[in-house]
């Protein structure tokens, strides 16, 4: 289709190719705890998977002590909280790049069902903090064989 578009306008075609590439790299630019603007916070990545007994929820958060998380559940919402401190400033160092993100976070997630609140167990190893919430007896799932018709 480009040998139908005359020399001078195909420039133009890609001068406006260029500059959707650089909205597209701009826009996928960062990382998974990509800080918020201007007001200090950072969202760590989180995974929400199901068993037939339980929901388990894992979420990146490395350099945050396990006594500083706040994990609360109300109305099948788990809220989780917490801060990552900054490491001392050192006065010699001459920063070239800062990408980690600092300062509190919150995430709440809305759970699909109902858990045992009472059997709710959390985890933290290597920078991931696991939450295993038991479900409900009414919410586990029981699986319905189907039968062929003959």
């Amino acid at each position: 289709m480009l040998s139908l578009i005359p020399w001078r306008e195909r420039r133009d075609l890609d001068i406006f190719r260029r500059e959707i590439d650089s909205l597209f790299d701009r826009f996928f630019e960062g990382s998974p705890f990509e800080t918020l603007k201007g007001d200090g916070q950072w969202i760590p990545s989180i995974d929400l998977s199901e068993t037939n007994k339980e929901y388990i929820v894992r979420a990146e958060i490395p350099g945050v002590d396990p006594n500083d998380f706040d994990i609360s559940l109300n109305n099948n919402v788990l809220t989780i909280k917490g801060e990552r401190k900054h490491e001392k400033e050192t006065k010699d160092e001459d920063f070239h790049r800062i990408e980690r993100a600092y300062g509190s976070f919150t995430r709440a997630i809305q759970l699909p069902g109902e858990v045992d609140e009472d059997k709710v167990k959390a985890n933290y190893k290597n920078g991931v903090l696991e939450i295993i919430l038991p479900k409900t007896k009414e919410e586990a799932v029981k699986k319905i064989p189907v039968k062929a018709a003959a």
